[in-house]
């Protein structure tokens, strides 16, 4: 990459340490370096630091005179970045810097991620470290890692290293917006053993293609159909009207993911095979179609086999999978009373795969309530082990929960007023965020996610707005003198 593409912009040191990041690789998993670069800097300014085993980094910086004994304030983004390029792409990720283009009023990278999200949060606080005259309290810089793998950093670090009870996220990447809350979630894993033996009769498949899909955070609300459920629904159907065995059934590629595709092969007596075919088709014309207008493109197909002799799952077993797809709770379960149109609860059945002796299914949990998550949890376990199945979760993380009394997001939503003389947007998501992990092993944490506008993140056409990094900068700035 060469050097001082960004020397021209200001703020001047904010997009000095962003560049010197862009040059070292720092994507998930790979934050050595990046990570030892942030130690150096510490030294350096004869600032103390901590490294954790993970890569975690925490600098600590007196306040500026006047500011001395201001309770401390937390800076907090994560260091590593969204690896992706394009196929032409010639640079190695793993071991090459990126190469930066100032684009009108863009900073992007030719042909890959550029790591806004979210070098940008460790470029400002970098900068500010760095610069002493800048009026601030007492400060702790938390750099995390590979928060995009699963928030492992965040949950990895000693937070007993951490005095401060106010926290500035800069993990958000859009412009006026404050961030106050977000879910916590899991993965869960069911697992409903099943016996395969040999079966004969009339073989047909029936697929579920062409469904929308889209996030299970974001778009969750959009109540899209969900090919997994579907799938379910319509081998009951069939079982509805005659003996079935599945022989083959998967679905769905990830748990934060509503499925798009669904598939199952069935094996059904010979002289059933119409009505097994008219129970379908009844079904599709009362229930299937329920989502012409979320899912336009969603359809059912049946592909119409032929008389065989093959393994198959029981007729007893494959009744207790359908059961349980049937019996699994998806999509919104409760919208927050405290924040009008946010979903509070909900969960996506995102993967589906029958094995030789087991179906596997796992969904992905959100709750922005702790005692809720816990409760919709335990649902999916008690549905799962009264069939026979076992349970097992992964991937938990605690939801950062909506304070109705908060003095940091008040000060903010302020000094926002002030500055840009119009409101600031204050939200809570439906998604994870490191805030969570704090605010549940710092008690009394006061903390508010903002940030710059980063645009198409996680893609090669990422982009972060200049002028809106300057008035982001500006606002941070406020926001610490009045802390």
């Amino acid at each position: 990459m060469s050097k001082q593409v960004l020397g021209a912009l200001e703020p001047a040191g904010v997009f000095h340490f962003f560049e010197e990041m862009c040059a070292i690789p720092h994507g998930s998993g790979n934050t050595k370096a990046i990570s030892d670069y942030c130690v150096a800097f510490a030294k350096a300014r004869g600032l103390r630091c901590v490294q954790d085993e993970s890569n975690n980094i925490v600098i600590y910086q007196e306040g500026t005179p006047g500011y001395e004994d201001h309770p401390t304030v937390i800076l907090q983004g994560h260091l590593d970045m969204v690896c992706a390029k394009e196929a032409d792409c010639p640079l190695n990720m793993e071991r090459d810097g990126l190469d930066l283009v100032v684009d009108g009023d863009f900073v992007r990278a030719k042909g890959t991620t550029l790591g806004g999200d979210d070098g940008i949060a460790v470029a400002y606080a970098l900068a500010i470290l760095d610069d002493k005259t800048i009026p601030h309290p007492p400060i702790e810089a938390v750099f995390t890692v590979d928060e995009e793998i699963g928030l492992l950093g965040a949950a990895a670090l000693d937070c007993s290293v951490l005095q401060g009870r106010r926290l500035l996220n800069c993990d958000s990447e859009a412009e006026g917006i404050l961030t106050v809350g977000c879910a916590g979630g899991a993965r869960c894993d069911m697992v409903l053993p099943v016996t395969v033996g040999h079966g004969c009769g009339y073989c047909f498949a029936v697929k579920f293609s062409g469904y929308t899909g889209g996030h299970s955070g974001a778009e969750i609300h959009q109540n899209r159909g969900n090919a997994l459920k579907l799938i379910g629904e319509a081998i009951q159907a069939v079982l509805n009207c005659c003996e079935a065995q599945l022989m083959s059934l998967t679905g769905g590629k990830q748990d934060n993911a509503i499925p798009t595709e669904a598939s199952a092969t069935l094996l059904i007596p010979s002289e059933e095979r119409e009505t097994a075919f008219d129970s379908l088709d009844r079904w599709w014309k009362e229930e299937g179609d329920r989502y012409g207008t979320t899912d336009p493109n969603g359809c059912m197909m049946l592909s119409k086999g032929g008389d065989v002799c093959a393994d198959a799952v029981s007729v007893e077993d494959t009744r207790r999978c359908a059961d349980l797809l049937c019996a699994l709770p998806n999509g919104v379960q409760a919208m927050s009373k405290d924040i009008p149109g946010l979903v509070e609860t909900s969960l996506n059945l995102g993967i589906l795969r029958l094995e030789t002796d087991a179906l596997h299914a796992t969904s992905s949990v959100r709750s922005s309530v702790k005692s809720d998550l816990s409760a919709l949890i335990d649902s999916l376990r008690k549905l799962t082990e009264d069939r026979g199945g076992s349970f097992s979760t992964r991937g938990e993380y605690p939801p950062w929960e909506y304070r109705k009394d908060s003095p940091l997001r008040d000060t903010m939503a302020a000094i926002f007023r002030e500055q840009y003389g119009k409101e600031p947007v204050v939200e809570a998501i439906h998604a994870g965020l490191e805030c969570g992990l704090f605010s549940d092993r710092l008690p009394g944490l006061d903390c508010v996610s903002f940030g710059p506008d980063i645009i198409d993140i996680h893609t090669p056409r990422e982009h972060l707005s200049i002028a809106s990094t300057q008035r982001t900068w500006k606002f941070l700035l406020a926001v610490l003198a009045a802390l």
